[in-house]
Order: C-alpha cells, then structure tokens, then sequence
C-alpha cells in the first residue's frame, strides 16, 4: 500500500480537456477567435437591424472556427471551437434571413 500514497510518474488521468502540455499560441488564439465572434453573431442575431455585424461576424467565425479546427491539437481546443462554430452558424444564417452580407447595398 505503500505505492498508493507516492506520486505516480505516470501520465496523469485521463480528462475531456485533457492537454499535452505545450504551448500552441495560433490554436488559442483561432479558438478565442471564434468564440468572441460566435458569440457577437450569436447575441447580435436576436436584433434585426444588426443583420450586416451579425452576418459578417458569423461567417468569419465559421471560416476561423474550420480552420482551427484543421489545425487543433488537443480536445480542449476542438471543444471551445465546436461551440464557437455552433453560434457563429446560427448567427450567419438568421443575419442571411434578416438581410445577407451586403444588405441591398448591391441591388
């Protein structure tokens, strides 16, 4: 029993936010990205008049959220980035229905 109270140098237990160890400053840096502006596309989806800053946001958040997820490394990161494409597409496709990407500024 004695092994039971020593640290063990073996890796440590398994979680669903489970990381390496290293650094990766671009995989954080998308998946804050894409979290910041699933979020604005999210929340700016609930007001009509916003539909240009709610479509614009959501697809620049989905095409950062694809990226980084082309790019992740850990289950952390793929995690944040999944949720971050969830709102990001919500809001893309209500600013589409509330008026597109340009508004009728090109005819």
């Amino acid at each position: 029993m004695a092994q039971a109270m020593r640290p063990q140098s073996s890796p440590p237990p398994i979680s669903l936010f489970s990381t390496d160890g290293k650094p990766h400053p671009l995989q954080d840096t998308l998946m804050a990205v894409t979290l910041f502006l699933g979020a604005v596309a999210f929340i700016t989806a609930f007001f009509h008049n916003l539909h240009l800053l709610t479509s614009w946001a959501g697809l620049i958040g989905i095409l950062t959220g694809a990226y980084g997820q082309f790019v992740s490394v850990t289950t952390r990161e793929r995690f944040a980035l999944i949720v971050g494409l969830g709102a990001s597409a919500i809001g893309f496709f209500i600013g589409m229905f509330h008026g597109g990407l340009f508004g009728g500024w090109l005819g």
